[in-house]
């Protein structure tokens, strides 16, 4: 499959590395109209074709199969239109796009070209999280009680202050959609559709538009309860991001700065020995494939088979109706935000 990236910031790192790991896929173009960026690509790229423009680049470059979105969060919904209007297949960076209206007409255009779209929400494919799932699907923990989901993260005023768009509703969406989007997908994920959600969400420390913390608690249509905070406020650097699980038969956590290791797993069904070798297995190797690289060789995959992908755009639409029912956004859940100024103590 012939790819081409849309955006050549940060992210579109990762996509190049992934492409050319991928066996079966092959990177032909990009876009962007920074010309510094495009400079950039033409030294690191020099076999693949650049663009200021991705109108030009689907125009003059017929045999691309798929485009990656790699723009800012409040670009992927138009950039994807347009691809999908084109005829090609899609990777779509987190989120998917900031708007459910948005979300909607990239739906129906999706189905319409009958196209596969495949999410960015590579944290899947970790090896703790994969057992996770596993230990889940065999009900190894029983019936849930409850599940956590924390972003403990750090982004710096001077992290916002690079790029314009960061911090901004319309271009970054806060906290929930850039940095906490991924828990949230794995949430529901792994536990299940969210069925209640009680919110606050602040712009406490950053001087940004968009919020800088959120906290939820929710009920999950299973029944469990859970939590979710998110913050990108915590002081120095990222501190941790955590998914917990208890039921009536065991609990897991799985955690560190990022969610790679297994911190805590017991369940009645595992001995302390197979608990203790399934720690040290993924101790030795906590980070398995690159994400990138999984979602870009399953959509290959997917496109050969005639299958969705692993992570869909149902599945990204859904991370984002939960962010936006957390600040108030989206359809559903009851709220009650934190109005501006509030002094401490007040809810």
């Amino acid at each position: 499959m012939n790819f081409a990236i849309a955006g050549c910031g940060h992210i579109a790192g990762k996509h190049i590395e992934a492409i050319e790991n991928t066996e079966g896929a092959r990177l032909v173009a990009v876009c962007d109209p920074n010309p510094g960026r495009l400079a950039e690509m033409r030294m690191r790229l020099p076999d693949a074709a650049c663009y200021a423009e991705l109108g030009t680049l689907l125009e003059r470059e017929p045999d691309v199969d798929a485009v990656c979105v790699c723009a800012p969060s409040g670009l992927h919904a138009q950039l994807a239109l347009k691809a999908a209007a084109a005829g090609k297949h899609l990777v779509l960076e987190k989120p998917v796009t900031l708007d459910l209206e948005e979300a909607e007409r990239l739906r129906q255009a999706v189905r319409a070209a009958g196209v596969r779209a495949a999410v960015v929400h590579p944290n899947r494919f970790r090896p703790a999280i994969r057992h996770l799932k596993n230990a889940l699907a065999q009900n190894r923990f029983g019936k849930l009680s409850h599940v956590n989901v924390t972003v403990r993260w750090n982004r710096s005023q001077a992290y916002y202050d690079q790029a314009a768009w960061r911090g901004t509703k319309a271009m970054d969406g806060g906290v929930l959609m850039n940095q906490a989007i991924h828990g949230l997908d794995l949430l529901q994920w792994l536990f299940g559709p969210v069925a209640e959600v009680k919110s606050l969400v602040a712009t406490r420390v950053r001087r940004i538009e968009a919020e800088d913390v959120a906290i939820a608690a929710i009920r999950l249509e299973s029944g469990a309860l859970g939590v979710i905070e998110a913050a990108t406020t915590v002081y120095g650097h990222n501190l941790e991001e955590t998914i917990a699980v208890f039921g009536e038969t065991g609990y897991a956590v799985i955690g560190g700065r990022t969610a790679n290791w297994i911190r805590h797993w017991a369940c009645a069904g595992m001995s302390e020995e197979e608990t203790a070798a399934l720690i040290r297995e993924v101790e030795q190797d906590p980070y398995g494939i690159p994400g990138h690289q999984c979602i870009i060789a399953d959509l290959v995959g997917a496109v050969a088979e005639g299958r969705e992908p692993a992570v869909t755009l149902e599945d990204g639409i859904r991370a984002v109706e939960l962010a936006l029912q957390m600040t108030g956004g989206g359809r559903g859940g009851d709220f009650r935000l934190v109005p501006e100024g509030a002094g401490k103590g007040e809810v």
